[in-house]
């Protein structure tokens, strides 16, 4: 198959669709010759902050000069973004070999009764081919959603399990309440495997700790006590961290988000934890958190221009508390949209109250979770936003927000796939 057909293909696999078990990932990988042993594995799960964990580790790794193979989700705007070795993504031909290898096993297993990977599991076990065809020195596997009973779970003996924060999102499918949803992210936790996690909110660590307990497995809480701001700029944030009784680490990060500390704390810790396998030194490691890129997460993309991921309400509360900082000495100008399956009533109302924007531009994203725009901005009306200007297509809302916002700041938020849109935009600009 082509790189084109390849990818039709897989998005014609429901993204949504019933989980298959990981005895049924484990079958297909007997077929493939289990390519995950013998990989140096750091696994991450968590609501909000894994994927920024997972991009932290990848620098640090890189910059102690490893191979690194980092495997995310979701894509912003082409699939193979979900696949990057030192901080590359990989070719068309890598996606659509490892695509080949992948569903020659699927059809053996198919034959003997089993059914199609989801759409998720496919996009794994490619990745464990290309990791194993690359030979990459480190692999770094983002959880899809939850952890339990996520395809990545299928990893037996981890270097150490990261979990970021915990917030209600997915509630369909992972619970309802705290304690539900960190019982699945706590199921990526290994005996004898150190887990690292965010302990800000108690119900989540009692049952990330009761879990390690069991499985025998080193348990390091992280609060928000352990690190403070030094200074917060347009260009990042530089912070204390001291995570027991030792001399204070001071560390940069190119995030303007202060709860990126967080992150970055459990990113920086983990690597010290795991000094002796890396033998990367602490002035690298530094430098390392200091050069990590993640696009569209409190991304400058223009001066005064900044792309926000935040989709969901823990994220926007995170988002609400930077733009507040920012908000004291220029105008903010808000972009927003968001899928139909999100609280959006909540996220606007958050948004609204926490930093009266000076003005909000919403649009839509095309698709069968999309929200209208009109629909948006009277939402913002009604909850007190004055000047709303709504815009059906995300380029030409972009461009009026540009020139709406004049000399203060521009803020894009709601939703990964609006950040997507945004930036082929901005990509597709700069090759004009």
């Amino acid at each position: 198959m082509t790189y084109n057909e390849t990818v039709d293909y897989i998005e014609s696999i429901p993204k949504f669709t019933t989980k298959t078990s990981l005895d049924h990932t484990r079958r297909i990988l007997d077929r493939l010759g289990h390519p995950e042993e013998g990989m140096k594995i750091i696994h991450v799960a968590g609501t909000n902050g894994k994927g920024s964990v997972c991009a932290y580790l990848n620098s640090m790794l890189m910059e102690g000069g490893y191979k690194v193979g980092l495997f995310t989700s979701p894509h912003l705007i082409r699939i193979n973004e979900r696949y990057q070795i030192n901080g590359e993504t990989v070719s068309d031909d890598l996606f659509t070999e490892a695509f080949d290898k992948v569903m020659a096993a699927v059809k053996l297993t198919m034959a003997e009764g089993d059914t199609h990977p989801t759409y998720f599991e496919t996009l794994f076990l490619m990745g464990l081919m290309i990791f194993r065809e690359k030979q990459v020195d480190y692999t770094i596997l983002e959880v899809g959603m939850g952890g339990r009973l996520d395809a990545t779970n299928v990893i037996r003996h981890p270097l150490a399990s990261i979990i970021t924060s915990i917030s209600l999102d997915h509630t369909e499918y992972l619970g309802d309440t705290i304690p539900e949803i960190a019982f699945e992210k706590a199921g990526i936790i290994k005996e004898g495997a150190p887990v690292i996690f965010d302990g800000h909110d108690g119900e989540a660590s009692e049952v990330i700790r009761k879990r390690a307990e069991e499985l025998g497995a080193p348990c390091y809480e992280l609060t928000p006590a352990m690190y403070h701001a030094v200074r917060t700029t347009k260009e990042g944030v530089t912070f204390d961290f001291t995570p027991d009784d030792t001399v204070a680490v001071r560390l940069r990060i190119p995030q303007i988000a202060e709860y990126q500390m967080m992150n970055a704390s459990l990113a920086f810790f983990t690597m010290k934890l795991l000094e002796k396998v890396h033998g990367i030194p602490e002035e690298k490691l530094a430098t390392g958190l200091y050069r990590m890129k993640w696009p569209c997460r409190m991304e400058t993309v223009l001066p005064d221009v900044i792309i926000d991921g935040a989709h969901n309400a823990d994220g926007i509360a995170e988002f609400v508390r930077t733009v507040e900082h920012f908000h004291k000495d220029q105008e903010i100008t808000l972009l927003f949209s968001c899928v139909r399956d999100k609280r959006y009533q909540d996220m606007i109302r958050e948004l609204v109250e926490g930093i009266h924007p000076d003005r909000v531009i919403t649009t839509r994203i095309s698709g069968s979770r999309e929200v209208s725009e009109d629909e948006l901005a009277e939402l913002f009306r009604n909850d007190g936003a004055v000047a709303v200007f709504s815009e059906p297509s995300p380029e030409r809302a972009l461009d009026l927000a540009l020139v709406l916002k004049e000399d203060g700041m521009l803020f894009c938020v709601g939703s990964l796939y609006l950040a997507g849109e945004l930036k082929a935009y901005l990509n597709a600009e700069k090759r004009n």
